[in-house]
């Protein structure tokens, strides 16, 4: 069972915006580092920005900086991706997940011990 809940996710077109909701009544996301992955059809699931914990520190994959911001409200148990200028190649399907760690990684899926089952963007004309 999940304990995070993707939702935001659709269908824009190239340029326009969209911003993911990842929430969670069962963890205190203030004690986890938390991270967006996503997965194209035929792709490997790529981490795209992540959140620490111990510091707030935020960390993004180069295809997306400039573009994603990740941000997080933990008193609402909260985390919120918002995604500008969105580009065909940014379709996928996204996934947030948790790690009780202090600092979040974009490289290592095995690092995070909590995932939601994911919300679909897709961008096109």
């Amino acid at each position: 069972q999940s304990h995070l809940v993707e939702s935001g996710g659709g269908l824009v077109q190239p340029g326009g915006s969209l911003r993911l909701t990842c929430a969670t009544h069962v963890l205190t996301f203030h004690y986890y580092s938390i991270a967006w992955f996503r997965q194209a059809p035929g792709k490997e699931r790529e981490g795209v920005s992540c959140s620490n914990y111990n510091d707030g520190d935020t960390h993004y994959a180069d295809s997306v900086k400039g573009r994603f911001t990740i941000s997080r409200d933990n008193a609402k148990n909260t985390v919120y991706m918002q995604m500008n200028n969105l580009k065909p190649e940014d379709t996928a399907v996204y996934y947030c997940a948790a790690a009780y760690r202090l600092r979040c990684s974009l490289d290592d899926k095995e690092y995070y011990v909590s995932w939601g089952q994911g919300t679909q963007v897709t961008v096109s004309s």
